[in-house]
């Protein structure tokens, strides 16, 4: 009989320590709040809604450009953005086309394994709510449905993409004088556009690939919401 009350009692001492445990675990998680995904990963669910309006700040090699994000302009691309900004997904990513005059493109992890995960995942368009005049910022694509991450800043007046459906969804807000500094001698060589499909090199070699072959290119060194 007394073995087993020894033993009932040895029993609720080891449920208690891992019932004791087992809480001090949920506080301490519930303490640190809700993790924010990583950029090699997608997050359950759908993408969290963005503010209605925010700020992103770019500091970059040459200065801070600053951004001023609004949702109702582009509300899938806008969510997308905001998502991505929280992930550290555009720390260290170099401006790999830029046009003087025309545009400054980035949006391609210099990691790429983190690159590959994410080229193949598209979002849905959104309509055309304002134009694509000097300053804002747009996905670029190759058609229909075909937004992923990267994203180009208008250098200029670009009304001509709006019938093809590039939907602005920021504009700069602070820095366009950094923003026109950018690193322009490459042009198309280092990467291009998405139509012109010569961008493999960068996914497959990364950062490690554009500073061998293109050392002068800007970047950015992280991205924050503000």
């Amino acid at each position: 009989m007394l073995n087993v009350i020894a033993n009932l009692r040895s029993d609720s001492w080891a449920r208690a320590s891992a019932a004791g445990v087992l809480m001090s675990l949920a506080l301490t998680v519930a303490a640190c709040g809700p993790p924010i995904p990583r950029p090699d990963r997608e997050a359950v669910g759908p993408i969290p809604r963005a503010p209605d309006q925010f700020t992103v700040s770019l500091e970059t090699n040459k200065g801070l450009i600053e951004l001023e994000v609004h949702r109702d302009w582009a509300p899938r691309g806008a969510d997308r953005f905001y998502s991505l900004v929280r992930q550290g997904f555009y720390n260290d990513q170099r401006f790999f086309r830029v046009r003087a005059g025309y545009i400054a493109q980035f949006g391609i992890s210099g990691d790429p394994a983190i690159a590959r995960i994410w080229k193949g995942r598209a979002m849905a368009d959104d309509s055309v709510r304002t134009s694509n005049v000097r300053g804002t910022l747009a996905y670029a694509m190759t058609g229909p449905n075909t937004r992923t991450t990267q994203i180009y800043i208008n250098l200029s007046d670009n009304v001509s993409l709006d019938a093809q459906g590039f939907a602005p969804f920021a504009r700069v807000s602070k820095g366009m004088d950094v923003a026109d500094r950018l690193y322009s001698g490459y042009g198309e060589t280092a990467g291009g556009g998405m139509r012109g499909g010569k961008q493999a090199p960068i996914l497959e070699g990364g950062n490690d690939y554009l500073t061998q072959n293109f050392p002068k290119l800007d970047y950015i060194i992280r991205a924050t919401i503000r």
